[in-house]
């Protein structure tokens, strides 16, 4: 049995249930042993013969056979799940450190030749009071892992407006704290006021430093990429409410969803607005270091190029999404069955669109698929070929008729695993 397999493959994985790479392997296993069933109730072996003489009753079995070591599956994964955003919150923390010791060394070794100045004092420093920000936030949210939290959505998927909204909001905050450690030496007693009436006044450097008309550009791009956020996600909420996107929660964040969609296939709208974002982004970054005492300005070309790439993200999540619809109810008919209306017992083949949404491909989302016959709800039965499943697709889904359908004129429509209802279709049912 699939499900004896995976508990046996996972008994290691439970009994360390802390250990990130116990539970990645306990998983693993789990998964390989509900692939390895699979194919081989595909390849019609393991049915009892209990149920072998009756094509309707196998096919259940193998159905609910497949749904529980499906479930299994899940198990493991939620156990090794907190191991897991442990590690990421680590890995996380690993890198934000790293890149104040890369920056150390690399100030390090281009001082050898051009001596130590304040700039670089500045930098380190600004680059210490943001990794400890960073450390404490990550702890703070050490159950969500770490630094993910604020970048992942509701449907436990990377964000990418929200990554790079992060991304513009962190090289500001770095601006700033940089340009105040830069300034702190040139203010004076005088000059920062002292006592009740004494006026606080701004030096020259710091006027300069903060130039509006300098920043100006950068205020904007940090504006759209804000703009960008909020809207896209009006956009996806508004969808979801009016059930045109369907949204099915994944297993964890992975990398892959800052440039993929919700299947796992790479989406055009969102990799030009990575890597758009990111190249200004990166020049923006070489201004400040080219020009350490004034806030770093962004071309006007450079803002309505990321403007233009914005649009184009925005316009893409407007026209995402499909609402699940129902075009047609047939009878299924075998090879060398008669041409007959639809009876109870039969299998109906209903045609649409929309039936499995982007993420809900795997084995439990689709167990969730539901068929309102009358008062009847009927889950859809899978039908495993190898590498995959043949029933239930995304434009067709079979169900048998239920016994308790009676007769006459039946309403039918899906349930789908985002819990988002189809239209309507009345079909006759026959004694």
């Amino acid at each position: 049995m699939a499900v004896q397999e995976a508990r046996q493959y996972g008994e290691h994985a439970t009994a360390c249930a802390g250990c990130a790479h116990c539970g990645r392997t306990g998983h693993r296993r789990a998964v390989a042993a509900f692939l390895a069933r699979r194919d081989e109730l595909a390849a019609g072996h393991g049915v009892p013969a209990a149920v072998a003489h009756s094509p309707v009753a196998a096919r259940q079995w193998v159905s609910d056979e497949l749904a529980q070591s499906a479930r299994a599956v899940t198990a493991h994964g939620r156990e090794a799940g907190p191991a897991r955003l442990d590690l990421i919150r680590r890995g996380t923390l690993r890198t934000v450190w790293g890149a104040v010791l890369a920056l150390l060394l690399a100030q390090a070794l281009t001082a050898v030749e051009a001596g130590w100045t304040g700039a670089r004092t500045a930098g380190l420093c600004t680059a210490l009071a943001l990794a400890a920000l960073l450390s404490a936030a990550a702890h703070t949210h050490r159950a969500r892992g770490g630094l993910l939290a604020p970048l992942t959505g509701e449907d436990n998927r990377l964000s990418t407006t929200r990554t790079v909204a992060a991304s513009w909001l962190l090289l500001l905050s770095f601006s700033l704290l940089f340009l105040t450690v830069r300034l702190l030496p040139l203010r004076s007693p005088a000059e920062t006021g002292t006592g009740t009436g004494a006026a606080v006044t701004i030096p020259a450097p710091a006027a300069t430093a903060f130039d509006l008309a300098r920043a100006a550009g950068l205020l904007t791009a940090l504006a759209l990429v804000a703009a960008v956020t909020v809207t896209a996600r009006l956009v996806v909420t508004a969808g979801i409410a009016a059930g045109r996107l369907q949204k099915v929660r994944a297993d964890r964040p992975r990398a892959a969803d800052l440039l993929c969609d919700d299947s796992g296939r790479a989406c055009l709208a969102d990799v030009q607005y990575l890597l758009v974002s990111g190249a200004v982004l990166a020049l923006t970054a070489a201004g400040l270091v080219r020009d350490p005492d004034r806030l770093p300005g962004v071309p006007w070309s450079l803002v309505l190029l990321l403007g233009l790439s914005a649009a184009w993200h925005l316009a893409a999540k407007c026209a995402e999404g499909v609402r699940p619809t129902i075009h047609s109810v047939v009878r299924s008919r075998e090879a060398g069955d008669l041409d007959a209306p639809i009876r109870t017992g039969d299998d109906i083949e209903i045609r649409g669109r929309g039936f499995v949404p982007p993420g809900a491909g795997a084995p439990v989302p689709l167990t969730r698929l539901v068929v309102r016959i009358g008062p009847v709800h009927a889950h859809v039965p899978l039908v495993p070929v190898p590498g995959g499943f043949a029933n239930p697709t995304d434009t067709a889904l079979t169900v048998p008729l239920p016994a308790d359908v009676e007769p006459g004129r039946v309403e039918v429509s899906v349930v789908t695993a985002a819990g988002v209802e189809t239209n309507r279709v009345t079909i006759d049912v026959v004694d």
